[in-house]
């Protein structure tokens, strides 16, 4: 059997300089071309053709089909990385930090290395494959639209894909020790949804109330009001989240807004309460804005459902995964955390998502999404060697 490890250790710095300079680009959402090109660059170097899937996706195969002298019902597994970076100025001081006001707090820089790197291991032994790998290198997680837009431009087709893995640093509590695999079999994260509603009155002089209706005044009811949701209609053993993170509303502080905005993050631990949750705010925002005689308009901006590890890929994938770092490295978890827009590529074929342990070298507390955080890089080669080997070990036990 291979060992994807110690070829992976033998990559180090050329693994590490792959994660500096996405980390330096520091691209956000769907905008991603500085990424995009230095991933096909390399790519091109390891001897793969890369393609442009969606706004700034890319993707690649390794490994040959059937008709093309590959082995006879040999599978098609994805391994997906994102790549986009947060809007938040960088603030560790490193000689590569990024400088153009975002950073890469959450890893995904990473992701991308590791991603490559377990490129260039699984190329070298391409004619060893039992089947062909795609890569996937998607922006856009953070606005959680990257992977529905790569699957809207072909990312499951043409070969169509049997099975996926994601992977994801982590950086704080249980989780975060060095090389540490975890996983959550079933429902394993939060869906995640921004939900905008917009308040409507009747803009009139502070001095003459009575000629108009104040939509800021709507909107703080609307916010109390979705403190009940949770408290009231939501069970204590549940997790979820209705966060009213942004409002906005108004033109002087002396004249009765005519329009106010609520901007809302919804998280639920199901499709089902997800569901619920969306119905309610639209309810509850609408009918509070007419008992105050305004009106309320709710937009479902985007969203991503819970993330669902399929049963069968939960009972091979960490096993090959403790092949790398050792049975005593990888841990079933059973709560849940975060959300994802893996959950797109998990709706249509089987999946399961990992996690990795990269710690955080910061000082205590300084994890995700925080401009202070430091991930400990010798994670990359070990994840390198988790994305490799896992799929090796996929296609090699799931000939059809």
């Amino acid at each position: 059997m291979t060992d994807y490890r110690r070829e992976a250790e033998a990559m180090f710095d050329e693994i590490v300089g792959f994660r500096r300079t996405v980390h330096g680009y520091a691209e956000l959402g769907l905008d991603t071309p500085k990424t995009a090109a230095f991933i096909e660059e390399k790519l091109r170097s390891f001897g793969i053709e890369p393609s442009r899937c969606g706004e700034n996706g890319v993707v690649a195969i390794i490994g040959k089909g059937p008709d093309e002298g590959g082995e006879p019902g040999g599978k098609v597994l994805l391994l997906r990385a994102d790549t986009d970076a947060l809007p938040m100025a960088e603030a560790t001081g490193l000689p590569y930090a990024a400088v153009n006001g975002n950073c890469h707090s959450c890893g995904h820089d990473l992701h991308a290395a590791m991603l490559l790197g377990a490129a260039k291991l699984l190329k070298a032994h391409e004619s060893e494959l039992k089947g062909r790998v795609k890569l996937m290198f998607q922006p856009g997680e953070e606005v959680l639209g990257g992977a529905s837009d790569m699957i809207a431009h072909g990312l499951l087709e043409a070969p169509a894909v049997d099975a996926a893995i994601g992977m994801h640093v982590s950086s704080g509590g249980e989780t975060s020790e060095l090389g540490l695999v975890t996983f959550k079999r079933d429902y394993s994260t939060f869906s995640g949804d921004f939900v905008k509603v917009t308040v409507y009155g009747k803009q009139s002089h502070g001095s003459t109330p009575e000629n108009g209706v104040d939509a800021i005044n709507i909107a703080a009811h609307i916010v109390t009001g979705l403190e009940e949701l949770i408290s009231r209609e939501v069970s204590n053993a549940e997790r979820s989240v209705v966060l009213v993170g942004k409002i906005y509303g108004g033109d002087s502080c002396n004249t009765q807004a005519g329009t106010c905005v609520l901007e809302i993050s919804v998280r639920a631990a199901s499709a089902e309460r997800r569901s619920f949750l969306k119905q309610r705010i639209r309810e509850i925002s609408e009918g509070l804005a007419a008992a105050f005689r305004g009106s309320a308009e709710t937009e479902y901006v985007y969203g991503q459902p819970p993330m669902f590890n399929e049963a069968s890929m939960c009972d091979c994938v960490p096993g090959y995964a403790a092949e790398v770092v050792g049975e005593e490295k990888v841990r079933e978890l059973f709560k849940f955390g975060g959300t994802e827009d893996f959950t797109a590529v998990a709706e249509r074929v089987p999946s399961v998502y990992l996690h990795i342990g990269a710690g955080s070298i910061a000082g205590e507390g300084v994890t995700h999404h925080n401009p202070h955080i430091i991930f400990d890089e010798r994670v990359l080669p070990l994840g390198a060697a988790v994305y490799a080997n896992c799929a090796a070990r996929y296609l090699e036990e799931h000939l059809a």
